[in-house]
């Protein structure tokens, strides 16, 4: 395969029906729940836009380019328009629940491109996994997503050793050990640990609100993002959302390592 047909295809079984599960997987209020804010019309040709944070140059606008309920729907920049595009496809398996299916396409050639299919590859595999805790943990209700990021000069094992270091949590604690911030200026979270890697802890979270969360620290050309991102649930996690992304902003600022 060439650089230019290369993709990402990834796949997860998740609980719950085709219907059910299409609704998670293309809808703005489903999608919002497991990766980043979205709104999707709903139909082939609707408008898509997705919000990784504040500030200029977040928030990505595209397309449905098909809509195909409840078993495929692909997003894409925009008819004519050179770039990304995220083929998902949904199918039903005996027991209650559907492979979710995603292709994304349009990756170029050369080092930064090499650099951003391994980076989109590791970033989906988590989206995936929240998506599967959505789905088994939370079928029926949305999340509010809480995105906080900061860009740390420093290598990647020593942004994680900070990180988990000064909230007080362990680098590498065991699936189903139940951890929690207890650094004093940090908002508060705790919850059971579903995975871990050398530089990311993924959370179902307890703490303050019902939900997930994941703290990682990824590459980037500029340095290392570094990351507490959490999807609560209810009126009880849309409110520590609003109150507490903010304070969490303000951590990771604060404790970015001096240049």
């Amino acid at each position: 395969m060439s650089d230019d047909q290369r993709a990402i295809e990834l796949e997860v079984e998740v609980p719950g029906s085709p219907g059910e599960v299409w609704a998670a997987i293309a809808t703005g209020p489903g999608i919002s729940s497991w990766y980043v804010p979205h709104t999707v019309e709903e139909r082939t040709g609707g408008a898509a836009t997705a919000s990784f944070g504040a500030g200029p140059g977040m928030e990505v606008t595209g397309r449905v380019a098909a809509w195909e309920p409840p078993s495929r729907v692909v997003f894409d920049g925009g008819e004519e328009v050179d770039g990304m595009a995220f083929e998902w496809t949904v199918e039903a398996r005996d027991g209650g629940t559907c492979v979710v299916r995603l292709v994304n396409s349009g990756f170029g050639s050369g080092d930064d491109w090499d650099a951003q299919f391994d980076a989109m590859t590791e970033g989906w595999r988590m989206f995936l996994l929240n998506l599967e805790l959505h789905r088994k943990h939370f079928p029926g209700q949305w999340a509010t997503a809480s995105l906080p990021m900061a860009l740390w000069t420093t290598s990647r094992d020593q942004a994680w050793a900070d990180l988990t270091g000064a909230l007080g949590l362990p680098a590498a604690p065991a699936v189903g050990e139940r951890v929690k911030v207890s650094a004093g200026e940090a908002p508060a979270l705790a919850g059971t640990v579903v995975e871990t890697t050398a530089h990311r802890l993924s959370l179902l979270v307890d703490e303050p609100a019902p939900g997930t969360a994941f703290l990682a620290a990824e590459n980037n050309r500029e340095g290392i993002s570094v990351t507490v991102w959490s999807y609560l649930y209810g009126a009880e996690g849309s409110s520590a959302v609003e109150r507490d992304e903010p304070r969490w902003q303000q951590w990771l600022t604060d404790h970015a390592p001096s240049a």
